[in-house]
């Protein structure tokens, strides 16, 4: 298949991009590298430096690429920073996805897959979180990717559109050739693992007094590459609908701190802080239905293979893909 990737420069993207060429697809990159990394995009793909807001440039890239699926990562992530600047997540992660959306029906695209989040779903009623449960985001990230969500339908009923938006969990963990290196990084593996490798002198834990087993905050971790296969899944032509992505098992703060330090083989010194704004305590995944309905088995369950593929990785390139 011709694929366009958007955000293929970015942590997840770049990973999909390498795990969809390996299988045989070919693949344009879309990406304005205001998060990702030229050195991130796989060479065997063709890259467009473009931005989602520019209708003209997405139209002509899906156009020339001759895109027959758009799998979409292009967004703003950050919680905090989305409670802060609302209107920098609505305008990118809602108008200017919609300018891919038009972009790729106007060129006849057929299939949609989404980058979404489990942020959509807010505090849940219950975990394991199944897909049925209500959507109330606590956050304009989740609000934003919801939105996009409710179009995405709209589009469906519509103009005939096949998609699979997957909301994610914690993605973590890296493949021999590309991991995770943010402008900022918010994410708690790489943040911790930065103690060891002598970049940081603590990691912080937001938040002690939740009500869980040792009062820190516990979410679902899935490795990146899990995370794409299930991309490619979604391609299959038939395959619709939304779907959660993750491992089923939750781990606390304090847990994964001790996990790394368990791979790294050294201590890691922790500061306690204030809970951060629209962090719930618990997000854990039931993704039974991507088991059943995609055929999706992930290969690193364990959260022990997940941090050891992310230390090797920071360990080879200790400055991210400033190192390349």
């Amino acid at each position: 298949m011709n694929v366009i990737v958007s955000g293929g420069a970015g942590y997840i993207g770049s990973v999909c991009v390498e795990e969809l060429i390996n299988a045989g697809h070919r693949v344009t990159v879309f990406d304005n590298l205001s998060e990702g990394h030229r050195l991130a995009v796989d060479s065997r793909a063709f890259f467009v430096k473009g931005d989602l807001a520019d209708i003209t440039a997405i139209t002509s890239a899906i156009r020339d690429s001759g895109a027959q699926a758009v799998i979409h990562f292009a967004a703003h992530a950050l919680v905090g920073e989305s409670m802060v600047n609302p209107s920098k997540y609505f305008r990118n992660n809602v108008a200017s996805g919609l300018n891919l959306l038009d972009a790729a029906v106007a060129a006849g695209v057929k299939k949609f897959v989404f980058s979404s989040t489990c942020a959509t779903y807010g505090p849940p009623d219950r975990v394991p979180m199944t897909e049925d449960l209500p959507q109330r985001p606590i956050n304009p990230y989740g609000e934003s990717k919801l939105m996009f969500e409710k179009v995405l339908s709209w589009y469906h009923q519509i103009h005939g559109l096949e998609f699979v938006a997957f909301r994610y969990f914690n993605a973590a963990g890296a493949t021999e050739h590309f991991g995770e290196h943010h402008k900022i990084e918010s994410h708690l593996i790489p943040n911790v693992l930065k103690v060891p490798m002598g970049l940081a002198a603590q990691c912080d834990i937001f938040g002690t007094d939740y009500p869980t087993p040792d009062g820190t905050c516990i979410r679902d971790y899935i490795h990146v590459a899990d995370l794409a296969q299930a991309h490619i899944l979604a391609l299959t032509p038939g395959k619709q609908g939304f779907f959660n992505l993750g491992n089923g098992d939750g781990y606390s703060v304090r847990e994964v701190i001790k996990m790394c330090e368990q791979v790294a083989g050294v201590s890691i010194k922790t500061v306690e802080k204030p809970r951060r704004p629209g962090d719930p305590p618990s997000l854990v995944a039931a993704a039974q239905k991507a088991i059943t309905e995609l055929g999706w088995k992930p290969q690193f369950p364990r959260l022990e293979q997940i941090v050891q593929t992310a230390w090797r990785w920071h360990k080879a390139h200790p400055s991210g893909y400033a190192d390349r």
